[in-house]
């Protein structure tokens, strides 16, 4: 998606910023991260806020919205979410600032206990059933194995997308980027996160040793791991080859080693 500063959102929009968040003195474009229009810090009489925009009828506009909806149910490490505007053509909400840098996940990182600790405080929380959220075996139904899907249903509040940039690591780490709240078994979270933990450089076995630290994967049951690991491994392959960038190729063989691993290795 285009990304544009704050200074070229309409007038009419900066002006309903300011009468929310205070006059603004200065903006800064936000690096990294290509799913919002507008991604931005700004300073204002007030204090900082950060501002993500996208046009209302992009179609990823009921992405941000689902965002906005899920805010008040998150945990308290992640960044409040002070307001959510409609106006001038633009959906923007505005997030408390958190004054981190993204999560490093390399093997023997002092950020992993941190990162755990997050992702177990949201182990914790039930999904809204009043908020429109899809369900882990609706998710994933195209591409789990047949007669299994079910298996990934549950009640947990999921994230689902557990990249190190959309953690940001302070003195706690704190989960941002809700763009695919997800209700389901609460394994699958860290199922996710090993997947990312191989990206970073660990090995199935270290990453797997992180993953036990929460219970629910602990007693995760294995059927129900295998069908998510096939579905995980299906998607990231149809991802690779609609588009060839080599992040996405690579993701597509640590999804295929995770469903390999999830057939033949005793895990429980």
């Amino acid at each position: 998606m285009l990304r544009r500063h704050f200074h070229d959102l309409p007038s009419e929009a900066r002006q309903v910023i300011a009468d929310k968040a205070g006059a603004v003195r200065a903006a800064r474009t936000a690096e990294g991260g290509l799913n919002s229009g507008v991604a931005a810090f700004i300073d204002t009489d007030d204090g900082p806020v950060f501002v993500k925009g996208i046009p209302s009828d992009h179609p990823q506009a009921p992405a941000q919205r689902r965002e906005a909806a899920i805010a008040p149910h998150l945990p308290r490490s992640c960044p409040r979410l002070y307001w959510h505007i409609e106006t001038a053509g633009w959906d923007l909400l505005g997030y408390e600032v958190v004054q981190g840098r993204h999560a490093d996940y390399a093997p023997g990182s002092a950020d992993l206990p941190l990162v755990v600790d997050a992702v177990q405080e949201l182990q914790e929380i039930t999904a809204p059933a009043d908020i429109a959220i899809k369900a882990a075996e609706q998710r994933w139904a195209m591409y789990a194995p047949p007669g299994t899907a079910h298996l990934l249903a549950g009640t947990t509040l999921l994230h689902t997308d557990l990249a190190p940039h959309n953690v940001l690591v302070d003195n706690w780490a704190h989960l941002i980027d809700w763009a695919w709240p997800t209700r389901g078994a609460a394994w699958i979270d860290p199922a996710v996160l090993i997947l990312r933990l191989l990206e970073a450089g660990h090995s199935l076995t270290s990453a797997d040793n992180v993953a036990r630290q929460f219970p629910s994967w602990r007693s995760a049951p294995r059927p129900a791991l295998q069908a998510f690991t096939a579905a995980n491994a299906a998607a990231w392959a149809e991802i690779a080859r609609a588009d060839n960038a080599p992040w996405k190729a690579a993701m597509a063989r640590h999804a295929s080693a995770f469903e390999t691993w999830a057939k033949t290795f005793a895990v429980r």
